[in-house]
C-alpha cells in the first residue's frame, strides 16, 4: 500500500487520504480519512474559551453586539432590572390578571406566613414582614413572571433547627431574632455572590434523588412536630428527630386537650378536602388558596365567641401593627454565635436557592419562557439581604405560592407587588383581629402544606431508573428522620458526591462488535446481532481518562485482553493481532491517562499485538501530540473511525 492513511494533521488538512479497494477487504470502497488536530490556538485564547464555557455557556452579552450606545444603556437596564422588560408593554388587561392573581396568593400568604415563621420559632408578625418587602424586591429583580415570594417551609425548618440547637428561643428570644436576621443576611450575601460569581453549578450538588428524599423528611419532621399544636401540649421537645418528637408526645399526655384536638382534625380535615379538590379539578385552584384563610377566619371566630369556654386552646395573641421596623442594628456580626449564623445562612440559603429556581423553571417552562439562572440568584439573594435589613427571615419562591399564582392567571411580577399590598394593609390595620387566631389552626396549615413535599411517585421512579440515586434519596430522608435535619442533607450530599466519585473513577467500558453488512459497531452484550471481528479486540472507554480512573483502566483493558484470548481458545477462533480503542466518548485526558496508554501499548508489544486508537477528539489529539505519544504509534495507529480502521488493517493482512 505504502501511504500514510493515519498521519495526524494540522486543521487544515486534505479530508480524504486513501481509497481501499473492494477486492481487499470484500466490501464496497472505503474511504480512510486523516485525524486532524484542532485549530492552534494560545494558551490566551484556549484559558478564555474555557472560562468562558465554565461561567458564560448562555453568552449574556451576545444581545449587545452591534448596537448603539443608547440602544446597549436600555439593553444593560433590562439585563439588570427585568422589570424593564415587560414594563413597557404592561397595559390594563395585564394588571386585571395580576391583582386577581395577587389578591388569590394574598389569601394563602398571610395565613402561611403566620406559620412558617412559627415554624422557625420566630414571632408571627415576622412573617408577615417576610411577605412584604421580599416581593417588592423581587418584582423589580425576578426573570420570573409567576414565582410567588415569600417564607417557605423547608428553609423555616432547618433555620428553626440549627438556631435552636445554641440558642433557645423561649429563654433568648432577643438573641435569637439577632440570630435568624444574621442567618438571612448571610444566605443573601451567599446567593448574590453566586450570581454575581456565575457559580451557579454549586447549588447543583443537591440533585433532585438528594432533594426528593429530603423534603419528604422535612415533611414527615414538620408534620411531627405540629403535634404539639394539634393536641394543645404546651411543653414539648425542641429536638427535631423522629424518636425524641414522638416519645414527647407520648409522654405529655395529661396535657392534651380535647377541645383543641376536635378543632385541629377538624379543620385539617377541611383543608386536606379542599387541596383534594384543586388537585382533583385545577380549575378549582382557588378552594385549596382560599381554604387557609378561611379557616383562619372561622377558628378565631369561633374562638372568640366560645372564648369563656375554650380555655384549653392557646391562642396566637398580639400582633404589633405598622410595617417592618428596621433591623440592621440587630445583625449579630461578632460573638460566640456568628459561626452557627453563618453556616445556617448558607445551608438555608442553598436550600432557598434550589427550590426557588426550581419552581421558577418550572413554571416557565410551562409558558415557554426562559428565566435566568443567575438573576434569580442575584434576585433572591439581593432580597434577602434587604429582608434582613427589615426585620424578614430567609425568603424564596415557594411551590405552593407559585402555582396559586400561575393557576390564578398571573401575568407578570405584579402580582407579587398586589399579594405584598394586602400584607401591608393587614399589618397596618388588621393585626388585631389576629389576637383569638388558635396556634391549632397554624399547624393544620403547615400540615397541610407540606404534604405535598412527600413525593412518593418520584421515589418510585429512582428505584426503578437509577438504585443509585434511590440509595441518595433514601440517605437524606432517613438522615432527616433520625440524624438531624442538616446533617441528613450532608449525608445525602455526601452520597451523591460518592455516586460522581464512582462514575469517574469507575468508567464504563465495553467489547465492541460489528453489525453485518454496515460499518456500525457496537456493545455486543447489548446488540445480538453484532459480532466479533476476528484477530480484533474493539474496546469503548466512557469516560474521560484521569489520575483518578487511569490504573482502573489500565487493569481492566488487560483483564478484556485475557478474556478475549481465553475465548478464542476455547472456540478456536482466530489468533489476537489487534486492539482498537475506540475514544469517542474520551471526551478529556491528563499526562497520568496519557501514561497509561503508553503503559498498554508496551504492553501489548510484548505480547506481540497492536494497539490502534481511534477518534479522538481534538483536545485529547492535541494533548496526545504535544507530548508526543502520537510519535509511538508511527504508521497505521491512528484512525478517524472503528471502521476505517478495521478495513484499512485488514487490507494491510490481507496483501
Amino acid at each position: 500500500m505504502g501511504v500514510n492513511s493515519n498521519r495526524v494533521e494540522h486543521f487544515a488538512c486534505p479530508e480524504t487520504n486513501l481509497i481501499i479497494p473492494a477486492e481487499l477487504v470484500a466490501m464496497p470502497p472505503l474511504q480512510i480519512h486523516k485525524v486532524c488536530l484542532p485549530p492552534e490556538q494560545s494558551t490566551f485564547q484556549k484559558l478564555k474559551h474555557r472560562v468562558s464555557e465554565i461561567f458564560f455557556p448562555d453568552d449574556p452579552l451576545y444581545r449587545f453586539k452591534n448596537q448603539t450606545w443608547f440602544r446597549k444603556l436600555i439593553l444593560a437596564l433590562q439585563f439588570l432590572f427585568p422589570v424593564f422588560q415587560w414594563g413597557s408593554e404592561y397595559n390594563v388587561s395585564l394588571l386585571r390578571s395580576d391583582v386577581i392573581s395577587g389578591l388569590t396568593i394574598a389569601s394563602l400568604a398571610i395565613p402561611q406566613g403566620i406559620s412558617y415563621a412559627k415554624l422557625a420559632n420566630l414571632p408571627p408578625v415576622v412573617g408577615l414582614y417576610s411577605s412584604f418587602v421580599p416581593p417588592l424586591i423581587y418584582a423589580i429583580l425576578g426573570s420570573s413572571r409567576h414565582l410567588g415570594v415569600g417564607p417557605v417551609s423547608i428553609a423555616s425548618l432547618v433555620m428553626g433547627s440549627m438556631l435552636s440547637e445554641v440558642v433557645s428561643p423561649g429563654e433568648e428570644p432577643i438573641l435569637y431574632l439577632q440570630l435568624a436576621f444574621t442567618a438571612t443576611f448571610f444566605a443573601g450575601l451567599f446567593q448574590t455572590s453566586l450570581g454575581l460569581l456565575r457559580l451557579g453549578f454549586i447549588i447543583d450538588f443537591l440533585s433532585k434523588a438528594t432533594l426528593v428524599g429530603f423534603m419528604a423528611g422535612a415533611a414527615v419532621i414538620v408534620s411531627l412536630q405540629q403535634l404539639k399544636g394539634l393536641l394543645g401540649i404546651v411543653h414539648f421537645t425542641s429536638k427535631m428527630q423522629m424518636i425524641p418528637v414522638i416519645s414527647s408526645v407520648l409522654n405529655q399526655k395529661d396535657e392534651w386537650s380535647w377541645q383543641t384536638i376536635v378543632m385541629g382534625f377538624g379543620f385539617l380535615l377541611f383543608l386536606l378536602i379542599t387541596r383534594h379538590i384543586s388537585i382533583r379539578k385545577p380549575k378549582l385552584f382557588w378552594v385549596s388558596a382560599a381554604a387557609p384563610l378561611t379557616s383562619v377566619l372561622l377558628s378565631t371566630l369561633l374562638v372568640f365567641l366560645l372564648k369563656s369556654r375554650a380555655h384549653g386552646i392557646q391562642v396566637i395573641g398580639h400582633l404589633p401593627k405598622g410595617v417592618n421596623p428596621p433591623s440592621l442594628n440587630m445583625l449579630y456580626f461578632s460573638g460566640p454565635h456568628l459561626a452557627v449564623a453563618i453556616k445556617t445562612g448558607i445551608v438555608t440559603g442553598i436550600l432557598s436557592l434550589t427550590e426557588g429556581i426550581a419552581v421558577g423553571r418550572t413554571f416557565a417552562a410551562l409558558k415557554n419562557y426562559q428565566v435566568d439562572g443567575n438573576k434569580e440568584m442575584m434576585a433572591i439573594g439581593i432580597m434577602n439581604i434587604a429582608g434582613s435589613c427589615s426585620s424578614c427571615y430567609v425568603t424564596t419562591g415557594s411551590f405552593s405560592r407559585s402555582a396559586v399564582n400561575y393557576n390564578a392567571g398571573a401575568q407578570t411580577a405584579v402580582s407579587n407587588i398586589v399579594m405584598a399590598s394586602a400584607v401591608v394593609v393587614t399589618l397596618i390595620f388588621l393585626t388585631p383581629l389576629f389576637y383569638y387566631t388558635p396556634n391549632v389552626i397554624l399547624a393544620a396549615i403547615i400540615i397541610t402544606a407540606v404534604i405535598g413535599l412527600i413525593d412518593y411517585q418520584a421515589a418510585y421512579k429512582l428505584w426503578k431508573v437509577d438504585k443509585l440515586d434511590f440509595m441518595a434519596c433514601l440517605c437524606a430522608f432517613l438522615g432527616v428522620l433520625f440524624v438531624s435535619v442538616p446533617l441528613g442533607l450532608a449525608i445525602a450530599v455526601g452520597v451523591s458526591v460518592f455516586k460522581i466519585l464512582l462514575h469517574v473513577t469507575r468508567p464504563n467500558t465495553m467489547v465492541l462488535g460489528n453489525i453485518m453488512g454496515t460499518q456500525v459497531y457496537q456493545n455486543l452484550i447489548r446488540y445480538r446481532e453484532a459480532s466479533r471481528v476476528p484477530s480484533f479486540l474493539i474496546l469503548a472507554v466512557e469516560s474521560p481518562i484521569y489520575f483518578a480512573n487511569s490504573t482502573y483502566l489500565q487493569e481492566r483493558i488487560l483483564r478484556w485482553i485475557r478474556e478475549e484470548e481465553e475465548w478464542i481458545k476455547e472456540n478456536n477462533g482466530s489468533p489476537l493481532k489487534c486492539v482498537i480503542l475506540d475514544m469517542t466518548a474520551v471526551t478529556a485526558i491528563d499526562t497520568s491517562g496519557i501514561d497509561t496508554i503508553c503503559e498498554i501499548r508496551k504492553m501489548l508489544e510484548q505480547k506481540s499485538l497492536k494497539l490502534v486508537l481511534a477518534n479522538p477528539v481534538g483536545s485529547v489529539t492535541e494533548k496526545l501530540d504535544k507530548s508526543e505519544i502520537l510519535e509511538t504509534f508511527r504508521l497505521n495507529g491512528l484512525y478517524l473511525s472503528v471502521g476505517e480502521a478495521v478495513a484499512y488493517i485488514s487490507s494491510l493482512w490481507k496483501a
